[in-house]
């Protein structure tokens, strides 16, 4: 009796060995959503001299595009309200693309938001995770916060960043790999 009940104890302890290291060697956060994804490039985007965040584009491919999975990881370094990101966010998707933001979908987008978005404080983590044909994922300092299926609201949300019009060209740039 008593080598069975050593014998079970042993198996016991074995699986949970095993089952802690499944854990530890599994991508946790949006990186479960892309496990093969590397830094394709980063930046900071600053506003009259002060930092706002640091922007990383990391995808499985070196060359980023709306045709392919990519995660957007801003760490900010500035307090900002959640309803400044909204607004802020919105501005920036009519800028690029008036059309976008017609009849109920800009309530609806802001509705998204407000509910992927947190106050931010310096250090804080927001990273979207674009699927093409699907929509996005947000996660806040490594938690999934918010999952948006609107494939029309990620491209324009990312576009933000990447598309030819954004407000920095040069952190689009360095997103994307293109500085030298």
């Amino acid at each position: 009796m008593a080598a069975l009940a050593s014998r079970l104890w042993v198996l016991l302890l074995l699986s949970l060995i095993l089952s802690l290291s499944a854990q530890a060697n599994s991508p946790t956060g949006w990186r479960a959503q892309l496990p093969q994804a590397s830094l394709v490039g980063s930046g900071d985007f600053s506003w009259f001299g002060f930092t706002v965040y640091n922007a990383k584009l990391w995808s499985p491919a070196r060359q980023v595009n709306f045709e392919q999975p990519f995660a957007l990881e801003l760490t900010y370094r500035r307090s900002i309200s959640r309803e400044t990101l909204v607004d802020t966010s919105l501005d920036e998707i009519r800028r690029i693309d008036a059309s976008a933001l017609q009849g109920e979908r800009e309530a609806q987008w802001a509705q998204h938001m407000r509910q992927a978005f947190v106050d931010v404080r310096d250090g804080t983590h927001i990273t979207g995770v674009y699927l093409p044909g699907q929509g996005c994922l947000f996660y806040v300092d490594g938690k999934l916060q918010h999952e948006v299926d609107d494939p029309s609201f990620a491209r324009a949300f990312f576009s933000i960043w990447l598309d030819p019009q954004t407000r920095s060209p040069k952190l689009r740039a360095a997103l994307l790999g293109l500085n030298p």
